[in-house]
């Protein structure tokens, strides 16, 4: 097996596996270092998810606070 399902496309699986076989190939001293690699790109991808999320409800805000929108949603 090669990994692709067409050029240049990975299953998600497929880069699991590769990503493991990796790993249990290291040398032990790499080993927390991976680890704090990838504990590191969870946390930033929370920061990132919270960023937009707050990104976004700035932008949103200024749409929720025009009279129009509050017009629109009085009978409700």
């Amino acid at each position: 097996m090669n990994g692709k399902l067409g050029v240049g496309r990975w299953t998600v699986m497929d880069r699991k596996e590769t990503l493991i076989r990796e790993v249990e190939d290291l040398p032990t001293a790499f080993l927390q270092e991976v680890l704090d690699f990838v504990q590191f790109l969870k946390v930033k991808a929370t920061q990132d998810s919270l960023e937009m999320a707050l990104l976004s409800e700035s932008a949103l805000r200024k749409s929720w606070l025009r009279p129009e929108e509050n017009e629109a949603w009085q009978g409700l």
